[in-house]
């Protein structure tokens, strides 16, 4: 693993500046911590994860890696942002699934609620191909900049409604490749969806 003194102390994005956040030894413990739990909440079940892409690349690969049941895994893409912080409100999909979904045991992981659309999305598309379940996984939930409600069943961390980058979230495709999640200094409180 990479040592957290090996992080910028800093990185600047379009003239924004951030600092770091969660370190790296934070996201590795809650994600053995969601990975036990899910572990335990699946067993039998032969679920299939679905990773949300591009942001969620990251933290799926490091839960999948600690998932110890049997299970699939195939991968969706939505587009809501474009090169901007804010979202636009508009989703759509951009990479539909592989996988039949109808009577399966669904486990859809996203990097980051914010807004709620995006999620809001996906579980009523999923949920429009009958899956026996639905279990929602996010890395990151901003509470006080949820629009749409929906039920997290597991959740990394809460964080306050500033813009993140890092750990496969990004700003205009630049920072997912930092292996801790960086914050905007300052007040800034922009949305990530």
């Amino acid at each position: 693993m990479i040592p957290d003194t090996a992080i910028p102390p800093h990185i600047e994005i379009k003239g924004d500046r951030f600092v770091p956040y969660i370190p790296i030894d934070r996201l590795q413990g809650r994600i053995s911590e969601l990975a036990a739990e899910i572990n335990r909440d699946m067993e039998g079940k032969a679920p299939i994860f679905i990773c949300v892409l591009n942001g969620a690349f990251m933290f799926f690969a490091d839960l999948v890696r600690q998932i110890t049941i049997d299970c699939e895994v195939d991968f969706l893409k939505l587009s809501s942002y474009g090169a901007s912080k804010i979202s636009s409100g508009q989703v759509e999909l951009v990479k539909d699934l592989s996988c039949e979904v109808t009577d399966r045991h669904i486990v859809l992981i996203e990097d980051i609620v914010d807004t709620g659309y995006s999620i809001d999305f996906m579980k009523k598309w999923i949920e429009k191909k009958n899956p026996a379940s639905l279990k929602i996984v996010t890395l990151l939930h901003k509470p006080a900049s949820t629009k749409i409600a929906h039920n997290l069943d597991y959740v990394g961390f809460e964080i306050p409604p500033q813009f993140v980058v890092g750990f496969g979230l990004d700003y205009a495709q630049k920072a997912r490749n930092l292996p801790a999640i960086y914050i905007l200094a300052g007040n800034g409180s922009q949305n990530n969806e």
